[in-house]
């Protein structure tokens, strides 16, 4: 059974892998691996489907987790956060209009808007790491 208090550590593995089945459909894309490339973006999509569910239960019964840290890391941490927080809540729609289009074989209207989900969605799933390691590990 997953405990509440082990949500986080369990959402940062599931960014990180997020950001490698990201980077590894980009480059099967590349190497026109189509059929390849269309199951790894469906998972890294089911990934961050369960990211977000575990995120959204873990908040509602912790709430908000204070930063620690103060001086520049607090800054630091705040920068990351509130591009990390504007960014992800992009992420939803454009994933999901994404992968429409793919999955409806739009290939050109696809690949327009491919074009900026894929680093949004990178930067959120990366720095969603880091946000985790700043955090809960310092």
């Amino acid at each position: 059974m997953i405990s509440i208090r082990n949500l986080p550590s369990i959402n940062a593995v599931l960014n990180a892998t997020a950001a490698v089945l990201l980077v590894w459909g980009y480059t099967l894309i590349r190497r026109r691996r189509q059929q390849i490339h269309k199951r790894v973006m469906i998972a890294a999509f089911a990934t961050s489907c369960t990211f977000l569910t575990f995120y959204l239960i873990y908040h509602a019964n912790v709430g908000s987790v204070p930063f620690p840290h103060t001086g520049t890391l607090r800054a630091v941490y705040l920068t990351i956060l509130a591009t990390h927080t504007v960014l992800a809540a992009a992420v939803p729609p454009l994933a999901i209009i994404t992968l429409s289009r793919g999955l409806s074989s739009k290939f050109d209207k696809h690949r327009t808007i491919a074009r900026w989900t894929l680093p949004i969605w990178l930067y959120v799933s990366v720095t969603g790491v880091v946000v985790y390691l700043m955090l809960y590990r310092m």
